[in-house]
């Protein structure tokens, strides 16, 4: 009879984290030398940084001279300036509703991403919460002053612009999906050249086009707000990537989907909504999410038309002669702001990806 073996434990050079070192960091000559030059860069960049931003920083300061000895960064300026930044134009008084309304909005999109929402509830939820923004930015009901939007501004502008701008391009570009993979030549045409005209310009060039030229199609006297010009930009644009993205998930449902609900007698509505469509989105979330992180700091191209969002009105922050010469503070702040909602975006893409399984084990 054979002995039987002993079983012997691991080195501790393969264990741990000297083993995760050895197999992630300094596996081959070439590692090694990518991982000493990212210490030598962090030890070169991060120490300074942490110095200038916390260690010799001003975070109070009467006036701006009272920074400007310390060689540190001027959070200062933040401090005074964070309201012009986060609201824009906004009357001073009544910037508790776009905070209010900013949070809502932040709300809503929350309770989207929770599975448990995801029936007509979530729509209710969403007619509820559009009505209450609305009421809180433009106000003239329930007591509440009128704000013309042309004094929106800054964090609240920038997520009604996102949300607003995927929300609605989201179906547009599902329908301008199928419609190019459709068996009708007209609405097949119609939708490749809508899709490749729009993808075949930049954004910028929409935002003028809609701030400028559209007004020059209507019958005089008519005219259509500054803001909704530059969301009809942002949702036409949108659309035509999301379609694109759709229709590359469309592609990749094997045949034999198809021919299975065909099988079963579902009309063309039934086998995409029930069949199709559902496999196709699941397939597609990393890229989807992709551009939807891209719709949103897109909307800081706005700029170029005169709206206030959280870019222009950091922009603004920085007119002040009072306080010039801290605009590094001021993009820092802002970056931070667009990297909590991306990187969350990203997050949730990830979760999402996980629990829906699109990934294929071998």
């Amino acid at each position: 009879m054979a002995a039987a073996t002993e079983t012997m434990s691991p080195p501790a050079s393969q264990t741990g984290i000297i083993g995760w070192a050895r197999e992630k960091l300094f596996s081959s000559p070439l590692n090694i030398m990518l991982t000493l030059l990212v210490v030598f860069i962090l030890l070169s960049t991060v120490p300074g940084f942490i110095e200038w931003a916390l260690i010799k920083a001003k975070w109070t300061a009467p006036t701006a001279d009272a920074c400007r000895g310390s060689g540190g960064a001027c959070w200062a300026f933040i401090v005074e300036k964070h309201r012009l930044i986060l609201f824009g134009l906004y009357p001073y008084e009544e910037q508790w509703r776009p905070l209010l309304a900013a949070a809502i909005n932040i709300a809503l999109i929350i309770a989207s991403c929770m599975r448990r929402f995801w029936n007509m509830k979530l729509l209710y939820i969403w007619v509820g919460g559009l009505t209450s923004i609305a009421v809180l930015m433009w106000g003239g009901v329930l007591g509440l002053s009128y704000v013309q939007n042309t004094n929106w501004g800054g964090l609240p502008l920038t997520l009604i612009l996102a949300t607003f701008g995927i929300g609605f391009a989201f179906p547009f570009g599902l329908v301008l999906a199928l419609g190019r993979r459709s068996k009708m030549p007209a609405i097949k045409t119609l939708c490749v050249v809508y899709i490749e005209l729009i993808r075949g310009v930049p954004l910028i060039s929409l935002l003028f086009m809609s701030s400028i030229m559209l007004p020059l199609f209507f019958p005089e006297g008519v005219s259509i707000d500054k803001l909704l010009r530059a969301q009809l930009a942002i949702v036409l644009f949108s659309a035509a990537y999301i379609a694109e993205v759709v229709r590359g998930g469309l592609q990749a449902i094997p045949k034999g989907q198809y021919e299975a609900a065909d099988a079963l007698g579902l009309s063309y509505w039934g086998k995409m909504g029930r069949i199709i469509l559902p496999q196709a989105l699941k397939i597609v979330i990393p890229p989807m999410v992709s551009l939807f992180i891209a719709v949103f700091k897109d909307t800081s191209l706005v700029v170029i038309i005169g709206i206030f969002d959280l870019m222009n009105a950091t922009k603004a922050s920085l007119t002040d002669t009072a306080w010039k010469g801290f605009s590094v503070e001021a993009y820092i702040f802002v970056s931070i702001i667009y990297f909590a909602f991306c990187y969350s975006m990203s997050k949730y893409s990830q979760a999402l990806e996980a629990r829906l399984a699109t990934g294929h084990k071998r």
